[in-house]
């Protein structure tokens, strides 16, 4: 029990404490581990290797250990900055070449022992696999070119120079061994990451269908606001309220949920919630004018009865369904769209509303948002983090509100954290706002607090008794967002 103890601690799942770490992070410090590991593994042969040859004054082969050697360097320093599929190259390329070269000058088979440095070729290509998670080109000619070389390698039964520099059989035999040791612990370890990797999305998603059927989520808000500063909407996230580890980002269910076909269901629940949510406003004057827009997945709206499901929630909730704005992505346009147009103008003609979001980072056509019955085109973050500094992301953010103004259709910017993006979406015409500048997403009653506090604030601003500056302040205490954070924005797509 002690070998699988001290893997699952080194590379196994963390248990216990209320702190969510969510799968890709977990995967990300094995991965660390494994890198560390492999760098380490590699220095330590290579400098017993390297002292073997330079006891032989066999200098050649000590060039070629010292080499490795600084190639196992570079990987660790690349890894302690996190650049570890950077890394993982530094370390692999350079030993399937010297593989080559010690299996061709070195390491010839003879009679008495079979070549053996090439077994090291399974376990690297399998290291590289799971290091390459997420790039499947890459991943697959890795593995393909390990395992082909490996091949290669075991059915060549010569070498070059006609065995001159071979190694004799009895120092080839003992490194046999310590190659099969060393390709053993590698490929051990690249399994041991691929069953913890696969465990903890099991584990995920069996938490992820409780929290369905036990009703683990929630709502948050976040405010859409107009150029006076009043708020005249906001966009409903799910978030779920894990009940071991707390609040987990919607970045490490949303993906499994779409996986899963779960998607289909929470969307539902969203969608009644927020039908909900807009009868509890209508019943407040502060409220009663909000609209709220609430994200759409792909896979939801494929459902042959989607229309039907948001009307019968509309009309359960008793709300006017103007009120009610369906956020769409552009990657929905790539498919099936005269499916999806018949759906949205249905639904329009009841008064539901349409909103395009992320404008600009898809390949929709202008001939299908022509036909498309919206009513909103959203500027996506990306290029309204860096509107101020780069001249194509301006023009960019200028051009959608020029296309919006064509089309008579609202834009608006989200995103937006400083004071100095929203003066210049303003002077290029976009006239309503969404971000951290205003307020992080928030629970209902801090949301109905902030509406109310804007209320004021933009009537004392109409009334010229609190400047323009002060009225653009932000009324509710927020954290400042380093960049764009997947864990505040992912939604319900």
């Amino acid at each position: 029990m002690l070998a699988p103890t001290l893997l699952t601690r080194l590379f196994g799942q963390s248990t216990g404490g209320m702190v969510w770490r969510g799968p890709g992070i977990k995967h990300q410090r094995r991965i660390e581990r494994l890198v560390f590991t492999g760098c380490g593994m590699v220095i330590a042969g290579a400098g017993y290797w390297g002292v073997f040859f330079a006891l032989r004054r066999q200098w050649l082969g000590v060039c070629v250990e010292v080499a490795l050697t600084l190639c196992g360097l570079v990987g660790i320093a690349l890894a302690r900055r996190q650049r570890y599929i950077t890394a993982g190259y530094a370390v692999l390329v350079p030993l399937l070449v010297a593989i080559w070269g010690v299996c061709l000058v070195i390491d010839i088979p003879t009679p008495g022992v079979p070549r053996s440095f090439h077994h090291l070729l399974p376990a690297l290509g399998a290291c590289g696999y799971v290091l390459l998670r997420g790039r499947p080109v890459q991943r697959w000619v890795t593995t393909a070119v390990m395992f082909v070389s490996y091949v290669l390698l075991d059915g060549l039964p010569m070498g070059l120079f006609g065995g001159t520099y071979n190694l004799p059989d009895d120092v080839r035999q003992l490194s046999n061994w310590s190659y099969n040791v060393a390709s053993m612990l590698s490929l051990y370890l690249a399994l041991h990451i691929m069953q913890a990797d696969v465990a903890e999305r099991n584990k995920l998603e069996q938490d992820l269908r409780e929290a369905v059927i036990q009703g683990q989520f929630l709502l948050h808000y976040q405010p859409q606001v107009a150029d006076d500063g009043r708020v005249i909407g906001a966009e409903a996230l799910v978030r779920w309220q894990h009940p071991r580890h707390g609040m987990v980002p919607p970045s490490d269910f949303i993906p499994l949920a779409e996986q899963t076909g779960l998607i289909v269901t929470l969307g539902d629940w969203v969608l009644k919630q927020a039908c909900a949510q807009l009868a509890a406003w209508a019943a407040t004057p502060e409220t009663a004018s909000l609209k709220l827009s609430v994200n759409v997945s792909a896979h939801q709206i494929r459902q042959p009865d989607f229309v039907a499901r948001v009307l019968a929630a509309v009309e359960r909730a008793g709300v006017d369904p103007s009120r009610l704005k369906l956020e769409l992505t552009e990657s929905m346009l790539v498919n099936d769209v005269e499916d999806l147009i018949g759906k949205m103008t249905e639904l329009r003609r009841h008064g539901v509303g349409f909103s395009l979001d992320d404008f600009g980072t898809g390949y929709s056509s202008l001939s299908y948002l022509r036909r498309l019955p919206l009513d909103q085109l959203k500027i996506d973050q990306a290029f309204v983090r860096d509107v101020l500094g780069n001249a194509n992301d301006a023009a960019i953010a200028g051009t959608v509100v020029s296309l919006g103004q064509t089309l008579n259709l609202e834009v608006i910017a989200e995103g937006v954290e400083t004071q100095a993006q929203r003066d210049f979406l303003l002077s290029i015409g976009c006239r309503l706002f969404q971000g951290y500048l205003y307020s992080k997403p928030v629970p209902e009653a801090a949301f109905g607090a902030l509406v109310v506090e804007r209320a004021r604030e933009a009537a004392a601003m109409a009334h010229g008794l609190v400047p323009r500056a002060a009225g653009m302040a932000v009324a509710t205490p927020r954290q400042a967002r380093p960049g764009k954070a997947a864990t505040e924005t992912a939604d319900l797509r």
